[in-house]
């Protein structure tokens, strides 16, 4: 299914994606290099979505700058303005379409600014990839620019490569998780202690939480780093590069039982455990329960899922479990997971796409964006990704591991039952 143009547009930008994996690391001013309205827009995008204030600086480039200045001048000018007012243990640089178009070195202004400030840059053009591909090369940059090679590694030490489609509170459920296994477990980014949606002393202008600079910079000697979703592949690759002796495990998705024991088979496998703490083994059965308990809801059902690649691959799994027929899953942009996604057609478009293929589902699972069409068609619908702009507590939705599968598949039969009493 190919178009020249998008409508309703499924797809958010890669600058979004980076905005976000900064805010994973505490006392980080994220800095966008472009227009003031880029800035503002991400700025009232994602402070809707989490109900919290959002910290992000912007170099506001503007029509006389963007013609005779290279760059140099807009960011070393940020870094002044920001530097006066506040002290950021870092400064995480990331670009827009317009400067990546204009072709300023970013990566020669940090140089020329090392001594003042700590800068972490990294290419972001929002006209190519989105927001999964955003934070996964912002956290590539992060472990390549600030993580420092040692002789040693601990094997006890453990590096986690979180998705962008992951909440605060799944991030913090999979941290707690790995350290029932006697692992001191480092998340990057952190967005558990960012992002959670905690109520601080005082509205900070810098990110409120997350994992700290100096503690980013210490990794060097983790032992064993896991991935969790295709977008983040990469960047476990990466930290090999970095620490040759680490054991990378990637993980596909976090929901469901499948994925989720791969999970706990690869901890317990590192460690030489037998059987799995009596907290985990209880969850597994009532994930078991809730498969059996959700079954005739699910499996009766026609649902369409419209989100990112790595969320569609992870629902669609936990679902299907369940019995689900998915018809189509759409997509933002290509992956090489989408040709494992769990339906019968995985389209990359948009939600006019979706929306000429309505009649075919009961459900769907999207973002905030495929709300109207929902009422349009009266269809229900279960909100996933971003945004969501009118509930609250998004950042406390559990999909992952056993516990959070339970609430995912309670949550859409329910939903069906619901609907079907409704229509």
């Amino acid at each position: 299914m190919a178009k020249p143009f998008q409508i309703n547009p499924l797809k958010l930008s890669q600058p979004m994606g980076a905005l976000l994996a900064f805010l994973g690391i505490k006392n980080c001013m994220p800095l966008m290099h472009g227009a003031q309205g880029c800035a503002s827009f991400t700025k009232v995008f994602f402070t809707r979505h989490f109900n919290d204030p959002i910290a992000i600086q912007t170099t506001a480039v503007n029509d006389i700058t963007a013609i005779i200045d290279g760059g140099d001048y807009s960011i070393s000018e940020a870094i002044k303005n920001i530097t006066a007012k506040v002290a950021p243990d870092l400064v995480g640089l990331f670009t827009t379409g317009l400067t990546e178009t204009k072709g300023d070195d970013i990566k020669g202004a940090t140089i020329l600014l090392k001594d003042k400030q700590k800068i972490v840059y990294v290419n972001t053009p929002d006209f190519e990839g989105g927001l999964e591909s955003g934070w996964s090369l912002s956290v590539a940059s992060i472990i390549s620019q600030l993580i420092k090679p040692q002789e040693r590694v601990n094997p006890n030490k453990l590096l986690l490569l979180p998705n962008v489609n992951l909440t605060p509170i799944e991030v913090e459920k999979i941290k707690e998780s790995i350290a029932l296994f006697g692992f001191e477990v480092i998340a990057l980014p952190d967005i558990s202690e960012s992002l959670d949606g905690h109520l601080g002393e005082k509205q900070g202008a810098l990110s409120s939480g997350g994992v700290e600079v100096s503690t980013i910079e210490a990794l060097g000697d983790a032992g064993i780093v896991i991935s969790i979703g295709e977008s983040m592949r990469k960047c476990g690759e990466k930290f090999k590069t970095v620490q040759p002796l680490v054991q990378h495990f990637h993980i596909d998705g976090l929901s469901g039982l499948i994925d989720t024991d791969n999970f706990y088979k690869i901890l317990m496998d590192y460690k030489n455990i037998k059987t799995p703490p009596s907290y985990v083994a209880r969850w597994r059965k009532r994930l078991q329960d809730a498969l059996l308990d959700t079954h005739f809801l699910i499996g009766s059902s026609s649902i369409v899922i419209a989100d990112e690649s790595d969320k569609v691959y992870s629902l669609a799994k936990a679902i299907n479990e369940a019995g689900a027929n998915i018809p189509y899953a759409f997509v933002p942009t290509k992956s090489a997971i989408n040709e494992y996604i769990n339906a019968k057609n995985t389209v990359v478009g948009d939600m006019e796409d979706l929306e000429n293929i309505i009649e075919q589902c009961e459900i769907i699972i999207s973002n905030f964006h495929g709300e109207r069409i929902a009422h349009k068609h009266h269809k229900s619908i279960m909100l996933r990704g971003f945004p969501n702009f009118e509930a609250v507590g998004n950042g406390m939705k559990n999909d992952v591991l056993y516990e959070g599968s339970c609430y995912l598949l309670f949550e859409l039969a329910n939903l069906i039952r619901e609907s079907r009493e409704a229509h």
